[in-house]
């Protein structure tokens, strides 16, 4: 039944968003010796996890070494190439692009002769652990070289180059894999280390790019890495609101060429003065005809004569520093290899620490090898379809890769405004929140109009923080004047829960209602995370690493610095996490002078150290008396003789700028799932000519709780929530805390019962995102 609706997109919450540099990793190999009392370390990926891989290491009591240049140092051994790693050796590493151990290809690891070497190398040192972070190329040689073990044990003896107790002694060796590929090509995990910084890197281009783009009218071509996944093509089409997009996954179907010409030349003609296509250097037409950037350029200029010109990244993808969502997935990953690797047994497969949703799962190693070679199989017979599913490609993905994409705060309102025409709904925008609503600053939006909204930070349709509850007739009157059938709100919480305790009394409201959360505070509950959040984690984490960088002449400083988050922790907490701070001051957990002095202590013990730098972060609301200044002052007069300090107010420096990449694509998908939503609830309450709905599962909230999206009614969050601090009663990212404590050497417990366990790699790894009635 189709239902003439009128859907309005409206913003609430105040949300600002701040771009900064990323950074990627070349190959590395982490290798953690045997059991716990000798770890050895290789590597293969991301400075942040080395870091926390040898300090979780040497936190329950490992010795951990480096083996420098990967498989190679793996093979040649020697004093130079395995290296024992001490706490200090991996400090000041997190801003860090690349890999402080170096990475190299090895042929020689190739061949038994090879493994054999490298064999010999490990016994003599008696690792029998492995963490190696790689792609699925060298976790495949890792695992080879597991199943080898046992035989080239006896080899070496043979050889006499081990005795046999050494074969006992050292009987099986034990692998993690953590995945670093900045293509995000790895089947069983939703990022791999390093892609989210390609990303800002890909972004931070293309915005400069629009610029001249715009005041010249020309067409860029883009082309970025992806030989075998579009992955950074797509999501950077999406986060950047490019024209087309072309990758090795979904080809376009014969006569693309034509449509997309048609496609460039209508927006040229609606006064856009720039066109953007991005091309994944993999890309292929359905005939598995290699589409190179080249190619597009110069269909471009011989079919509609567009001054066109090609930008090719290259390795600038990699480069820069690491992303603050980088930094905490590998620090996270890191620590759940290191437990995983305590946990292994002689029957333990080798296994994949993975991220679903927002959990690290634990999957079998060659389970997900094998499935992301059969994403490579099914491409190269043109089974394109089944490549896509075995992506996991959301269906919100699909859907944009032909309409529209999107970005942050205002990606969400551009993605729920195309979304919802592509649906058949006219859609109603108000300006400046509910204050703009009861007044009346309502008017229809059309597709033109969220143009060139991508990678604009703020609200463009304005914000208030005026809540509902007081203008709920006026703004009744506004609905029932509009006609307005349906109703998203991007921001906070409490003004969707006044609105559904008004259906009792106006019936305007009783038509279903969606919550996006939007706050860089990260405080709304039912969601894990929220729009704007990871913007303003790369603004503290990037003004903390300038900061640190400052003070790289200057002996024995401790830096305060005061964020942002109202009573929530979240900023504190995540971002001292990836800015390597040595304290984080929070209101969730209480703190008293002796804390405060214990912390003192702490760093004038690290002062007289090697390390002579300190970073304490803490959060505006953590303690009505223990300020910044008081903290300042402590800190200053314990301090005397040891180390000086610093202080730095962050401010709404945490707002400004543009959105990250993640805020921008998770902005997008949640908005595109709501309409969908939106619409389904829209033909379930259409009864006699009207909508009404009532229900509790007709006003929800869509959040990402642990690995899905769900959709949660809001009458239902009222529980979970403390109005009077407005922050949600249990914190997930709580759980982090200890892990920050430890990798900044404090003595404390870990709470692992939230811990992986292995699991299996299905063909729909990812549960179903779901709602209150059942799953969409």
């Amino acid at each position: 039944m189709h239902v003439d609706t009128h859907t309005i997109v409206f913003l609430e919450a105040w949300i600002f968003v701040m771009d900064t540099s990323l950074s990627l990793y070349p190959c590395t190999i982490i290798v953690l010796p045997g059991c716990v009392t000798n770890l050895i370390f290789s590597w293969v990926g991301m400075n942040a996890a080395v870091r926390a891989v040898v300090r979780m290491g040497i936190y329950v009591g490992a010795k951990v070494y480096f083996i420098r240049e990967g498989y190679q140092g793996m093979v040649d051994g020697g004093e130079d190439n395995i290296e024992e790693a001490s706490w200090e050796s991996v400090s000041s590493m997190l801003q860090m692009g690349g890999t402080v151990i170096g990475s190299a290809r090895c042929k020689e690891f190739r061949t038994h002769e090879g493994r054999l070497k490298a064999a010999h190398n490990l016994v003599q040192r008696g690792i029998t652990n492995l963490c190696v972070i790689g792609g699925d190329g060298s976790l495949t040689g890792a695992n080879l070289f597991r199943e080898e073990w046992s035989g080239l044990l006896e080899e070496l003896v043979q050889q006499g180059s081990v005795d046999e107790d050494a074969v006992q002694k050292y009987s099986a060796l034990h692998i993690v894999g953590m995945v670093g590929s900045i293509d995000n090509d790895f089947c069983g995990t939703d990022m791999t280390i390093g892609t989210d910084s390609a990303l800002h890197r890909i972004i931070e281009v293309v915005d400069a790019i629009m610029t001249t783009a715009q005041s010249h009218q020309r067409t860029f071509v883009l082309e970025v890495m992806g030989r075998h996944c579009g992955y950074l093509a797509l999501v950077s089409a999406l986060a950047c609101g490019a024209d087309w997009v072309l990758i090795p996954e979904m080809p376009p179907e014969d006569g693309w060429e034509e449509k997309m010409c048609q496609k460039l030349s209508a927006n040229r003609a609606g006064m856009k003065r720039l066109n953007i296509i991005i091309v994944a250097e993999g890309a292929v037409d359905c005939n598995n005809t290699p589409i190179t950037s080249d190619n597009v350029k110069d269909l471009v200029v011989r079919c509609l004569g567009f001054d066109t010109r090609v930008t090719i990244l290259g390795h600038v993808q990699r480069g820069g520093t690491p992303s603050a969502f980088d930094r905490i997935l590998a620090s996270r990953m890191g620590v759940e290899a290191v437990l995983a690797l305590l946990e292994t047994t002689a029957n333990t497969p080798a296994c994949v620490v993975s991220l679903c949703g927002n959990q690290a799962v634990r999957l079998p190693l060659m389970e997900c090898v094998q499935m992301t070679q059969e994403v490579q199989k099914a491409m190269d017979e043109k089974k394109f379809e089944e490549a896509v599913k075995l992506r996991e490609a959301s269906h919100s993905y699909r859907t944009y890769c032909h309409r529209a994409p999107a970005a942050g705060m205002n990606a969400a309102v551009r993605s729920a405004v195309r979304v919802g025409i592509s649906e058949g709904h006219k859609m109603f925008a108000v300006n400046d929140g509910f204050e703009g609503f009861y007044k009346g600053q309502i008017k229809e939006i059309k597709w033109a109009d969220v143009g060139g909204w991508t990678g604009q930070g703020g609200s463009l349709l304005g914000t208030k923080r005026t809540l509902p509850a007081k203008h709920v007739e006026k703004i009744a009157e506004q609905m029932r004047a509009n006609n307005i059938n349906a109703l998203l709100v991007i921001g906070g919480f409490e003004c969707l829960l006044q609105l559904y305790e008004a259906r009792s009394v106006y019936e305007e409201f009783c038509i279903p209602m969606c919550m996006l959360p939007a706050t860089i505070s990260n405080n709304v509950p039912g969601t894990d995370l929220s729009i704007g959040a990871d913007t303003a984690l790369n603004a503290i984490v990037e003004t903390c690493d300038r900061i640190k960088q400052s003070a790289s002449g200057t002996k024995r400083r401790v830096f305060i610095i005061e964020t942002m988050g109202g009573y929530c922790g979240y900023l504190a907490s995540v971002g001292g996490l990836a800015a390597g701070a040595d304290a984080a001051y929070i209101y969730e957990e209480p703190f008293d002078i002796r804390d405060l002095q214990s912390n003192v202590e702490h760093l004038t013990e690290k002062m007289k150290g090697a390390i002579q730098r300190g970073l304490v972060l803490r959060n505006e609301n953590s303690n009505e008396n223990y300020t910044t200044d008081f903290i300042y002052q402590l800190y200053s007069e314990e301090g005397k003789g040891v180390f000086d300090c610093r202080k730095n107010v962050l401010g709404h420096m945490q707002q400004g700028g543009a959105p990250s990449p993640f805020d921008r694509n998770f902005g997008t998908k949640i908005s595109a799932k709501a309409m969908q939503w939106l619409s389904k609830k829209l033909k379930e309450t259409f009864r006699q000519g009207r909508v009404f709905a009532n229900t509790e599962d007709s006003c929800c909230l869509l959040g990402m709780r642990r690995r899905a999206l769900v959709f949660q009614p809001v009458v239902q969050l009222k529980d979970e929530t403390d109005f009077v601090h407005r922050i949600p009663k249990e914190q997930w990212w709580l759980k982090l805390r200890p892990l920050m404590k430890i990798l900044a050497k404090y003595k404390t417990s870990y709470d692992v019962s939230d811990s992986g366990q292995l699991e299996h790699v299905v063909r729909n790894v990812r549960p179903k995102e779901s709602d209150p009635s059942g799953a969409m």
